[in-house]
């Protein structure tokens, strides 16, 4: 699996494993309420597990991602996956809710895995295919996304919650074989300790413009894209839809087609700038968050709207990606650290934005808040033209 090796079937896998196991961390969603009721406890407590699984994640994107220049690839991929399963399998057993939240903490931490093999397949592709190879593993990963809490429901309606993170557990368990097998041995570049690595985060964002400039990009895009998800459950079950939660689950499935699309916008990615497909992103975004605006009270506007809204983010997001992977072979972990908790960051502030311009706005003020992140990401992208215009294709 030498770098001009990679077959297809491997790259296949590698979709296949980002996308279960980034689904740990959404499997809890649709089970609060059945969580809920056996602890005895409120809904709204209930749901603190979702918050937990989150943070957690959010650590293992700050702490446990730039190990992967440090320790061997694979190992690192194989030994992370093997403590997701172990924190799946006590979540399973949990007596309390004190112990399911140290749990879902943990499991958020660990199934961070998918943004492990995001550096190992730029790694060992080559250079002509690494964006369409890169769009390909992405797809698996928002597809597993997209799908999880659709088949958590399922699960939990006909084993119960445990029953959904024992199957989850079984999963990672299998992948965690196979990918001892299938995945090779890449040997890390960095010699320092762990302060020194993480210290070179800072060095990174000093001294890379393309990965400021991209990390800030997806960070006001991730920010539209979170404000959205957050605030349509409310205005979908509001008048004049008045939709039931399994009835607003079904939007989730239109977001399927940007997520296929993805390895189509990384091939083009491989083919000119990247940069342009940036562009011609933002730009759609920006028209789904006017279709919100204008037809927001249709089914058709909505559906429309949600698969303009997951193509551009995804052209954005995977053009992106493809240009910070290119800086720096060698540091493409800690790359991946810092582009990925930024627009982490920012997906977490749209969500909390959107619910308080809700609060104070509705669905009008999504919109326009939505337009307006757009239009900040426009301007970084005008303005840091001229800092990354040296940009070689990729």
């Amino acid at each position: 699996m030498e770098q001009h090796t990679l077959k297809q079937w491997q790259v296949l896998f590698m979709a296949l494993c980002t996308g279960l196991i980034v689904a740990n961390i959404y499997y809890c969603q649709p089970l609060v309420v059945m969580i809920s009721k056996e602890f005895g406890v409120s809904e709204s407590k209930g749901g603190t597990i979702t918050f937990y699984t989150q943070l957690g994640y959010a650590l293992g994107l700050l702490f446990f991602v730039p190990l992967g220049d440090m320790l061997e690839k694979r190992k690192q991929i194989v030994f992370t996956t093997a403590l997701t399963v172990v924190f799946l399998i006590m979540a399973a057993l949990s007596t309390s809710l004190a112990m399911l939240s140290i749990a879902s903490l943990l499991i958020g931490a660990t199934s961070i895995v998918p943004q492990l093999i995001l550096p190992l397949a730029a790694h060992l592709a080559p250079a002509e295919k690494r964006g369409k190879i890169i769009g390909t593993i992405m797809s698996g990963l928002l597809i597993g996304i997209l799908i999880s809490r659709t088949i958590s429901g399922f699960i939990g309606a006909w084993l119960g919650w445990r029953g959904m993170f024992w199957i989850a557990a079984s999963l990672s368990t299998a992948l965690m074989i196979v990918m001892q097998l299938v995945f090779p041995k890449v040997p890390s570049h960095f010699k320092g300790h762990y302060g020194s690595l993480m210290r070179s985060l800072l060095t990174l964002i000093k001294e890379q413009p393309i990965l400021r400039e991209a990390a800030t990009i997806n960070a006001l895009t991730f920010a539209a894209f979170g404000l959205f998800w957050t605030t349509m459950v409310l205005h979908l079950s509001e008048a004049p839809f008045s939709f039931h939660s399994d009835q607003i689950g079904l939007f989730g499935l239109a977001a399927v087609a940007g997520a296929l699309i993805a390895p189509l916008v990384g091939g083009s990615a491989d083919k000119g700038n990247p940069r342009v497909a940036i562009g011609y992103g933002l730009l759609i975004v920006l028209v789904s968050f006017g279709l919100f605006y204008f037809f927001g009270a249709t089914i058709i506007g909505m559906v429309i709207g949600i698969i303009l809204l997951d193509l551009g983010q995804q052209s954005v997001h995977v053009s992106n990606q493809t240009r910070v992977y290119a800086l720096k072979p060698e540091a493409r972990n800690r790359l991946n650290t810092v582009y990925m908790t930024v627009s982490f960051i920012g997906t977490s502030m749209g969500s909390a934005i959107g619910l308080w311009v809700w609060d104070k706005a509705q669905w009008t003020g999504v919109c326009i808040t939505g337009a307006t992140f757009l239009s900040l990401a426009f301007l970084v992208y005008v303005l840091t033209y001229k800092h990354v215009a040296k940009e070689v294709r990729l």
